[in-house]
């Protein structure tokens, strides 16, 4: 089964939990062979669709601090099947951030070029555990 989209009762449980807390969210990314047409990016490939939808997320960086920490292509899924292109790790400074992005008009613009550029995708909430700050 493929996934493209944000599954909203996950976002909603995400919401539930400590909205001042730093998240980093785990993109793994399948891009399609051509985008999907009618977003603006017709006749491109998915990965240059994907850029695309990177240089206009990266103009919302101010509003939700979305900042890629890591960034890599995918090469052997050493434990399962699933075959990504491209992971990404993005921090943002509050899990309310993130949640607020998703509500957000100009973030709903782009959006649809992501969809256009995937053939399948996750997007994984995770919290640190390690390394340990001192505080």
């Amino acid at each position: 089964m493929n996934y493209v989209d944000a599954d909203l009762n996950k976002l909603a449980a995400m919401a539930g939990n400590a909205q001042d807390e730093a998240v980093v969210m785990l993109n793994l990314l399948k891009y399609r062979d051509v985008a999907e047409p009618g977003y603006g990016v017709d006749g491109l490939t998915g990965e240059q669709a994907y850029r695309i939808y990177g240089e206009k997320f990266a103009g919302l960086n101010a509003r939700f601090g979305g900042e890629p920490i890591w960034m890599g292509k995918a090469l052997n899924t050493i434990i399962g099947s699933e075959d990504w292109d491209i992971a990404i790790l993005v921090a943002y400074p509050t899990r309310k951030q993130f949640v607020e992005m998703f509500k957000d008009p100009d973030y709903l613009r782009i959006a649809p070029i992501r969809g256009a550029a995937l053939q399948d995708s996750r997007l994984v909430e995770m919290s640190q555990l390690l390394p340990k700050t001192h505080g």
